[in-house]
């Protein structure tokens, strides 16, 4: 059941996109190639595939709802398996455990959010739609 509305999931993905430009330095690990190209890389992801999302903070609404929550579950499960695929999975807690963490978090918004976007906003009584 999809519960979690996109005037809630779409500030996250910016938010959440930023976070994981600056986890390597934020959790200090940036000194593990592996483990601070991966976060950047995702999280320069996110914040294009959120520009071009139809839903209330897209700039260019190309794209579904339901192909952002797709890309998702994808990006947040290679995130979140990120630590065993690269090798840094034996490293101290502060390297693997956002990456797990925030990659479990990204499968479960893209699982339970809702496939279109929940309203556009009005301009006042004009009753043209903007967004």
């Amino acid at each position: 059941m999809r519960f979690i509305p996109t005037k809630f999931h779409a500030p996250l993905d910016y938010i959440v996109g930023v976070a994981l430009i600056a986890a390597p330095w934020i959790f200090q690990f940036s000194e593990h190639t592996a483990a601070t190209v991966v976060p950047i890389v995702l999280g320069l992801g996110l914040i294009a595939y959120s520009l071009f999302t139809d839903y209330e903070l897209g700039v260019w609404k190309v794209a579904p709802m339901a192909v952002h929550n797709v890309i998702d579950v994808v990006a947040g499960a290679f995130l979140a398996a990120s630590p065993w695929i690269f090798g840094f999975a034996d490293e101290s807690a502060n390297v693997w455990v956002p990456h797990l963490a925030v990659g479990l978090a990204a499968v479960f918004l893209g699982l339970a959010t809702k496939q279109r976007g929940g309203y556009r906003y009005r301009k006042a009584g004009t009753g043209v739609v903007t967004g």
